[in-house]
């Protein structure tokens, strides 16, 4: 049976967050209990992850080996209910933070790189972080997950920055962490003979050989935002990598238009909760389409077909896109106007869902 839009919705955006005065739970996954992952000691630095009890017994494990080798614990464990800690809106709950003396990015980052990194080599966590899951691509972790994209590069300092740390790309998960990217639609829209609108849009096959979502569709290019990298270079880097589209074509063409947000468990359990900027591309009429037509590179994708909407939407009703790629979709087609009120009933339900915060008011 097909899927409807909010089943394409909440295929990607699947954890729901319940909290009472005994702590933090996702009631679609058993109502496993998570423990929020602060910055420092000091529960007003924010929260930045959530983890899973099985991480959090590891990081026990870490404390008390770094005790048996004389070196300081990287983890504060506020777990035992005299150690909760009172939240704003009333309630309790544990904790967990990084230990007071890692009190800059550097310092927080090459604790993890150590700690990361060793997991990866003893096969610990190889589901998810382990030699043939390892990107060895560094991403920026914020103090505020919503706020502002700093970096020391840019800076010039580390000191009053939003940005906390660095990490390995694969390990996001482990932890929780918000992770971000970017998504390119390169779309051509025209009025047929018959007054009605059409619109193509280029979409590509992932190659079969990829350790996630092999053989499906995705956006016409798109990828994460590496550490130190400003967001619309990290576009230029994915559609030059992935699609073969020039660099001068974007920087005259693309325009940032949307973003969107999910929290997606993986089927491992692991915690995604991610952030896409949304970009487009309308291919100007009248001009030659040549430096507009991507093509396979770098051997992410296997294919790109010129697709009609019609067609697109048949192939996500039929789960063919990645999930998050398929939120993507949906956005342009709400923009677009080809998935309005009159024709999706629960439009409402579908645009609170693309656009939501992780229920991170509830972490």
């Amino acid at each position: 049976m097909p899927l409807t839009f909010l089943d394409v919705v909440n295929i990607c955006n699947n954890v729901h967050l319940r909290r009472d005065a005994t702590g933090l739970y996702d009631v679609s996954y058993g109502s496993e209990a998570l423990v929020p992952f602060y910055l420092s000691e000091n529960v007003g630095s924010g929260v930045i992850g959530l983890l899973r009890p099985i991480l959090v017994e590891q990081l026990k494990l870490e404390n008390a080996r770094r005790a048996k080798e004389d070196l300081q614990e990287i983890w504060c464990l506020r777990l035992e209910p005299l150690h909760f800690v009172p939240l704003k809106n009333g309630a309790i709950g544990p904790s967990v933070s990084f230990r007071a003396w890692l009190d800059t990015p550097t310092k927080r980052s090459a604790a993890l790189k150590e700690l990361c990194e060793r997991w990866r080599d003893t096969g610990l966590f190889a589901d998810i972080c382990g030699p043939a899951k390892w990107r060895s691509e560094m991403y920026p972790i914020y103090a505020d997950p919503y706020g502002i994209h700093d970096h020391p590069l840019t800076a010039g300092r580390e000191d009053g920055l939003n940005y906390a740390f660095e990490v390995e790309r694969s390990v996001c998960p482990l932890f929780g962490l918000v992770a971000y990217g970017v998504h390119m639609n390169i779309y051509e829209e025209r009025i047929l003979e018959d007054g009605q609108r059409s619109v193509r849009v280029w979409i590509p096959t992932r190659e079969s050989n990829r350790p996630t979502f092999p053989g499906f569709l995705d956006n016409t290019a798109a990828g994460g935002i590496p550490s130190g990298i400003p967001i619309f270079e990290a576009v230029i880097k994915e559609c030059m990598e992935e699609a073969n589209i020039e660099s001068h074509i974007l920087r005259k063409h693309a325009r940032a238009v949307s973003s969107i947000s999910y929290f997606y468990r993986n089927e491992e359990g692991w915690l995604q909760p991610e952030v896409g900027y949304v970009y487009d591309l309308a291919i100007p009429p009248g001009v030659n389409r040549a430096p507009f037509t991507p093509c396979p590179l770098d051997g992410e994708v296997e294919s790109f077909e010129f697709m009609p909407h019609e067609k697109i939407l048949e192939q996500l009703r039929a789960g063919r896109f990645k999930p998050n790629c398929g939120l993507v979709i949906l956005d342009l087609f709400i923009r677009l106007g080809y998935v309005t009120p009159d024709n999706e009933p629960n439009l409402l339900k579908v645009m609170n869902r693309l656009h939501g915060s992780a229920d991170y008011e509830k972490w």
